[in-house]
């Protein structure tokens, strides 16, 4: 058991080296991308507990947080300069892709509302 503890803390090590090489922007997107889905893991531990009445309200607010996640992992990806499938595009692009997308996806979730 103890080289199980040693072996993962040495694997957080590691990882926290690795991330603290991470340019800020990028640090910021996956806190965003960790507050999407906090907040969709709220809102199902909320459903669970009080209920699903307004089913549609509910779904709603979970596929927001979960495509807004999922957007901001895909400009994470576009910005990311360690990324060569996206070497030729520029971040400014990326993220009028991002704010285009999430545009449209919050059209649609507010049609779905009703």
């Amino acid at each position: 058991m103890p080289k199980a503890a040693g072996d993962a803390k040495l694997l957080i090590q590691s990882l926290n080296k690795a991330y603290a090489a991470t340019p800020t922007n990028l640090k910021i997107i996956d806190l965003y991308v960790v507050f999407a889905v906090v907040t969709a893991l709220l809102q199902v531990v909320y459903m669970g507990i009080v209920g699903s009445f307004p089913f549609n309200s509910f779904l709603s607010g979970v596929l927001s947080c979960i495509g807004t996640a999922v957007l901001a992992v895909c400009l994470r990806i576009q910005v990311n300069k360690d990324n060569k499938e996206f070497k030729d595009l520029a971040p400014e692009r990326a993220f009028a892709d991002f704010v285009l997308c999430s545009l449209v996806l919050h059209l649609v979730i507010m049609n779905f509302l009703g």
